[in-house]
């Protein structure tokens, strides 16, 4: 019995969610050119350039905030979009007839998007969030009756709360008909859709990772965009929904990963938390003794300036990633549109460039992710975003209080605060606070509690 297996011609398409009938436009650009654009020019983007992505903002040395990562990520995926349409299409050139020739437009936009859901303060932001309900003050959300709406949250929604992703986010960002947008939300083609969701399952199947794909609201969007793209569903447990991945996300997954781990090297070379020998060590490490060499001769024409020595150093360590990762998706092709292949292309990477990473994963964890000035942001931000959601929780389920009245005055009305169930009242929340920067964060935080006042 042959395996079953998803369809390339089926994989890319360029319906779009809330549009499907929508007709062929009349300009030169694409449907994936288009989903690029918006992104690009959209409010939730722009918000980017004041998300923390590793050391804080903003400082007289600049280092990458989530826009300018989103964006080199995006350059990244470009890359290994066109790099794998040319060499599928030799091998299959009937492919010519599908939007095959559209790869790397699909994965640079989905690489634009993947992060648009994280909530203010990097991971600690995400992590507030979620323990805010599992172990802090939201605790009492569990089990609780809202008077105002008469209900409470089902076991799958409380789930979908103690377990908050920005992945899962970022999907009901796009997708998610708030108040006051065009039903769809981006109204983005169903392939970039399918190409951010790099966990493709419901929160109760997160486990101890505390990853999944889509909230409950967004699933029967993501079960829409599955059946269209056939994509391969997976057994699970009753009331659980799983499937394969996309087979772009891989190439979306591996742009992120190659971006994030080589520009924090980078970043804490400028910041002088790694020394130049030290960077430079951990670069070469990607590269076989020939390799360095001919790296060497091009770095001694740069000696005067040790940043560019070390900016050529890390666009030969992309390059190398990109190509390792290029070399695993084709040897895999057949494994991936079966949904049978496990890990990320970075994990069967060559040996040599493997190991590297793992050693830049090793010291990142050490002297960058520990250092002083990061867990210092962490700690604020944590606080921050407690403190936040805990009074507009407490807002969304006692609306009536005057102090409850003058929070929700202040929320933008495309966040529907006194929705008709208290699980969309608890969301609508939750996309308020994700939707901060780390300034207007901090902002509303310190008006809150008194320590500031508008300039009067």
């Amino acid at each position: 019995m042959m395996e079953e297996m998803m369809k390339w011609e089926k994989l890319l398409s360029s319906k779009r969610l809330g549009q499907e009938d929508m007709q062929k436009r009349s300009d030169d650009r694409t449907e994936f050119q288009r989903d690029y654009d918006r992104l690009i020019f959209s409010a939730p983007f722009r918000r980017l350039q004041n998300k923390t992505q590793v050391f804080p903002l903003p400082g007289s040395i600049f280092v990458h905030n989530r826009l300018t990562h989103s964006l080199e990520v995006s350059s990244v995926g470009r890359s290994l979009g066109n790099d794998i349409s040319r060499l599928i299409l030799q091998k299959h050139p009937e492919l010519y007839s599908t939007h095959f020739t559209e790869l790397g437009n699909i994965v640079s936009a989905a690489c634009l998007a993947h992060d648009l859901g994280n909530p203010p303060f990097g991971h600690s932001g995400e992590k507030a969030i979620g323990t805010y309900f599992s172990e802090g003050n939201g605790q009492f959300l569990k089990d609780y009756i809202c008077p105002e709406t008469g209900d409470g949250l089902s076991p799958q929604e409380w789930e979908d709360i103690i377990h908050f992703e920005g992945n899962a986010n970022a999907f009901r960002l796009l997708t998610h008909h708030f108040k006051g947008r065009r039903k769809g939300g981006f109204v983005m083609t169903y392939s970039t859709l399918a190409s951010i969701v790099k966990y493709p399952f419901s929160s109760d199947l997160a486990g101890d990772k505390r990853k999944f794909g889509f909230f409950r609201s967004e699933v029967e969007d993501y079960e829409r965009i599955a059946k269209e793209l056939g994509i391969l569903k997976r057994p699970s447990p009753k009331g659980s929904i799983c499937y394969a991945r996309h087979p772009l996300v891989y190439l979306v997954e591996a742009a992120d990963d190659i971006c994030y781990e080589v520009m924090d090297i980078e970043d804490a070379h400028k910041l002088k938390l790694l020394t130049t020998e030290e960077t430079k060590r951990l670069f070469l490490a990607y590269f076989s003794k020939e390799q360095q060499k001919h790296i060497k001769e091009r770095m001694n024409q740069l000696v005067d300036d040790v940043n560019e020595q070390v900016v050529y150093l890390r666009s030969c360590v992309i390059n190398c990633l990109e190509q390792q990762c290029v070399r695993v998706f084709i040897e895999n092709e057949n494994a991936i549109l079966g949904g049978t292949f496990e890990g990320s292309l970075i994990e069967h990477m060559e040996e040599l460039p493997r190991k590297a990473y793992e050693q830049c994963e090793r010291i990142a964890y050490k002297k960058i992710y520990h250092c002083k000035d990061v867990v210092d942001i962490e700690i604020a931000g944590y606080k921050v975003i407690t403190t936040l959601t805990d009074l507009m929780v407490q807002a969304a389920t006692h609306s009536d209080r005057a102090f409850s009245q003058l929070l929700i005055n202040r929320v933008s009305t495309q966040y529907d605060i006194l929705a008709p169930t208290l699980y969309e009242r608890i969301m609508a929340v939750l996309d308020y606070i994700s939707g901060m920067t780390d300034v207007f964060a901090i902002d509303l935080y310190r008006k809150i509690n008194g320590m500031s006042l508008p300039d009067v």
